[in-house]
């Protein structure tokens, strides 16, 4: 859940207390482009759809049009289309919910299937007013292997409805199967994945300090040629506004949170380092100031997309027959972060056993490790001054399996940075804390097949800028005036696929939000709110033609403004079926295109 975000002072109620008053303003209606009203305060994001094939489709339903009242999970069938037989083309999750008018706080909402996650994100707050509605889609082609058979899943999304909160949340979701044809081929999807999660039916794991780890024993294929992890990982309570946090030792001088800024996600083989993931500073839709969040929402807020760590290096290791444990922890974790992934291997079919070696591994050598700088400055309880953490390390990690069609090497070399600077001025009549904050990965990885097989690389380079402004001005007596808050926030990745010199892909992708909005107060209640305003900018095109831009506009809670195909050829958006706009990781899906 979110509250408003604002300074620990002593001597005034808690966030909570004032995080969820809120009426929405109505406005004209006028539709421009399809899907969107403008005037409208019902969500509204630049995010596409996930591109489909031209072929024919079937739709499981998971579930329609379950309740979440309570912290009971709910529990759901599937089983395979029968007129859609695999392998698939590609396969689409779809959900749909809502929330009715009244009083809630954002909620964790999340989808499992044989206890493996195919869906992550949060939920957007109502207001008495308006009863929020919105769509998600995943592209969950890669679990081809779970969907061939019946399973059971679970949908986990806890809510309180009692005489306060009053908001009542619904949701359906379903599978969309496209069946392949001799123009759009079956996906090369992996052949086995694993849930790393609570070890049952599905669920998060929450890690409360960097010593917690996400750990579970799997015994794996003896012919595994290729492995990735996919990882999520969430800050929840304390760790909620994980950016905004100080070391210990300033965090009442800077009347913020401790357990400072630094926060990596470690992905482990037997208890030794084998990944990085970096961590998206996601923003719910409670967070900092409701109001800027409506009706456009913080980048990925409602679907959050997972960073995929290579452990192809590490095949040969996997391969030996022995139970294997894979973890996951977040440096710095501080109360806590909700963590899941899910191991996805790709097997070679014309041999049992793989064998192989790891040559390389200097991430292991290196922990992580931040460095604080810290100028504040009190003078007379005149505090000022900055606070700046950064960590930055660059690894190599490499091994070869030898397959049934030769020898097979992959080098991993990655550098990991972050960046954090807080500026802080704070006095009788003002607090005011401004996050820089940038966290980059700039990965190559080279991959050669035989003695004198071409090698093939695949970069990788992604950055997510945040910067946000907290003001808050005081009266005489101490209490809450006013709160004018500004977030600026991205998520920036590009990847080229070379053979050689020559380019056989490449994808670019941008997605960004600016918002502001000023909290008023009376009593230190939020009583209103002045100037809400927001743009939001996605942007994707490839080396295949694909081009996608969609530009949001939002004032006083209404949607103001939406703009297609900016930058696209004849200003119209073209998505190409096998691409993936969102920024979900590249596999091999990506090598071999095919136009419809």
């Amino acid at each position: 859940m979110s509250v408003i975000r604002v300074p620990w002072r002593k001597n005034l109620r808690l966030a909570a207390l004032i995080s969820l008053a809120a009426l929405f303003a109505g406005g004209a209606s006028a539709a421009t482009p399809p899907g969107f009203t403008l005037g409208s305060p019902n969500v509204a994001v630049a995010d596409p759809s996930v591109p489909r094939p031209n072929t024919a489709s079937c739709t499981v339903q998971l579930f329609s049009d379950f309740t979440f009242t309570d912290f009971s999970n709910h529990p759901y069938t599937y089983a395979p289309p029968a007129g859609c037989k695999g392998p698939w083309s590609k396969v689409v999750l779809e959900g749909d919910f809502s929330v009715t008018a009244g009083r809630q706080f954002d909620r964790t909402a999340s989808l499992w299937l044989a206890g493996s996650n195919i869906y992550f994100g949060t939920t957007e707050e109502p207001s008495a007013a308006v009863a929020p509605s919105w769509h998600i889609e995943r592209d969950v082609t890669d679990f081809s292997s779970l969907l061939s058979s019946a399973q059971t899943g679970q949908a986990v999304l806890g809510n309180i409805v009692d005489d306060t909160y009053t908001g009542v949340i619904h949701g359906s979701a379903k599978l969309v199967f496209y069946k392949s044809s001799l123009l759009v081929p079956a996906a090369q999807s992996p052949d086995a994945v694993y849930a790393l999660s609570d070890g049952g039916a599905g669920s998060p794991v929450n890690l409360n300090t960097g010593a917690d780890l996400l750990s579970r024993s799997i015994t794996l294929p003896t012919n595994i040629e290729r492995a990735y992890v996919d990882v999520f990982a969430q800050g929840q309570q304390g760790d909620e506004f994980w950016y905004s946090c100080v070391p210990n030792e300033v965090a009442d001088e800077a009347e913020s949170c401790g357990g400072g800024a630094y926060r990596e996600t470690q992905v482990s083989i037997d208890g030794k380092a084998a990944g990085v993931a970096p961590i998206y500073p996601w923003i719910f839709t409670g967070g900092i100031d409701p109001y800027m969040w409506r009706p456009t929402t913080g980048v990925q807020t409602l679907n959050f997309l997972p960073y995929r760590v290579d452990l192809t290096p590490f095949a040969s290791q996997l391969n030996d027959g022995k139970a294997h444990t894979l973890a996951i922890g977040v440096t710095g974790a501080n109360s806590y972060f909700s963590v899941t992934g899910n191991l996805f291997v790709y097997l070679d079919h014309h041999r049992k056993v793989v064998t192989g070696a790891v040559t390389a591994n200097t991430l292991a050598s290196q922990p992580p490790q931040a460095t604080v700088a810290n100028n504040l400055t009190d003078t007379d309880g005149v505090i000022g001054g900055n606070v700046v953490t950064n960590a930055s390390r660059t690894f190599e990690l490499a091994g070869y399996v030898d397959t049934s069609h030769g020898r097979v090497s992959t080098s991993v070399k990655q550098t990991v940075a972050f960046a954090n600077t807080q500026a802080f001025s704070i006095n009788t009549t003002t607090y005011n804390q401004a996050i820089d904050q940038t966290t980059s990965v700039n990965s190559t990885t080279t991959t050669r097949e035989g003695i004198f097989g071409l090698p093939v690389t695949a970069t990788l380079t992604a950055s997510y800028p945040l910067k946000a402004d907290f003001t808050y001005n005081f009266d005489d007596a101490g209490n809450y005036v006013s709160a004018p808050s500004s977030v600026a926030q991205g998520f920036e990745r590009h990847f080229i696929k070379k053979a050689g010199g020559l380019t056989l892909y490449r994808t670019d992708t941008s997605n960004t939000i600016h918002t502001g909005d000023t909290l008023t107060f009376t009593d230190n209640a939020v009583t209103g709110h002045t100037g809400q305003a927001s743009t939001q900018a996605f942007r994707f095109g490839d080396s295949l033609g694909s081009c996608y831009a969609r530009d949001i506009g939002t004032s006083s809670g209404t949607l103001a403004s939406v703009v297609d195909g900016t930058g696209c050829p004849r200003g119209k958006n073209l998505l190409l079926w096998f691409t993936h706009p969102d920024g979900s990781p590249d596999t091999s899906r990506t090598e071999t295109p095919y136009i419809f």
